[in-house]
């Protein structure tokens, strides 16, 4: 079964067309090098705009299956950051884990990181990750997070993600079995 992974880039000024997406280039570009199966990408670039961004997730996880949904910007303090809130109110379990991992990965490079407020959850089958705006600080994040997620989108039933052991390594227990 080929995985289909979804990109949400959550920026006001790139969904109008006035600043240059540079998250979704930078989240593709480390899925390129890593992931060695095959997938599909679904992506979306959308303003910061809370039921927009609940719907995004929704009609990615619902209506295309994705398996995974990674989602750059609108983690921070700021007014119209609320990428963090829009993924509580679309999941079913949150997966804490992940947002205090990349919180304690990015303030190895910077103070600032306490201000994150990346999150991650499983709404039905989707596993949907919230990573950081700045493009070297989502491969920190992925770098840190991602020998999980294969294992996680087994939990859920999906796609049997293998990586290029190369550039990340995974963890699976022994029992778990290639589909």
């Amino acid at each position: 079964m080929k995985a289909k992974i979804g990109f949400v880039t959550v920026s006001d000024r790139a969904s109008r067309g006035e600043y240059e997406d540079l998250g979704g280039p930078a989240m593709l570009a480390w899925f390129e090098r890593v992931l060695s199966s095959k997938w599909e990408l679904v992506s979306r670039v959308i303003p910061d705009e809370q039921a927009g961004i609940e719907d995004t997730l929704k009609a990615l996880a619902d209506d295309e299956g994705c398996c995974l949904i990674v989602t750059t910007g609108g983690t921070g303090p700021a007014v119209r950051d609320v990428t963090p809130e829009a993924t509580e109110a679309v999941c079913k379990k949150m997966m804490p884990g992940f947002g205090e991992l990349m919180r304690q990965e990015s303030l190895k490079f910077v103070p600032t990181a306490i201000l994150s407020r990346q999150t991650a959850g499983i709404r039905g089958k989707a596993l949907i990750i919230n990573l950081p705006g700045k493009p070297s600080a989502i491969d920190d994040c992925l770098n840190a997070v991602f020998p999980a997620v294969p294992y996680c989108i087994d939990l859920l039933e999906g796609p049997y993600l293998e990586v290029d052991a190369s550039q990340c390594k995974i963890f699976r227990p022994k029992y778990a079995k290639k589909k």
